[in-house]
């Protein structure tokens, strides 16, 4: 089985408006089918806000503004045994969320 990243950018979404219940409910609905299908592993959403950056050498710093440059607004990761099966579960996620999502396979982890 190989682990994809199903993801939108920030604002992805800013054309629906401020009311977001009925969107809300359908993304839970297919989150509830991925569970169920025993396909997800994680996700969330991501609150629109200025990043903290660690550095390499410990110290941290604030990153880049959202609207500098393009954020994750959200993600999924599921776990299926092909790049189809993952593709029509990221239509699922892109018809209840109203906006287009990102497929990629992440990286196998031996230790994991």
């Amino acid at each position: 089985m190989t682990r994809y990243l199903i993801s939108f950018d920030d604002g992805a979404m800013d054309h629906l408006g401020t009311d977001l219940t009925e969107v809300g409910d359908a993304a839970h609905r297919v989150l509830r089918e991925a569970k169920a299908a025993g396909v997800w592993v994680t996700g969330g959403g991501l609150f629109r806000q200025q990043a903290t950056i660690v550095d390499v050498d410990g110290t941290s710093r604030l990153g880049d503004f959202p609207e500098t440059k393009a954020v994750l607004g959200g993600f999924s990761i599921i776990e299926v045994p092909t790049l189809d099966d993952a593709l029509s579960w990221a239509r699922r996620f892109a018809t209840a969320c109203q906006c287009a999502q990102e497929v990629r396979v992440l990286a196998a982890d031996p230790e994991v």
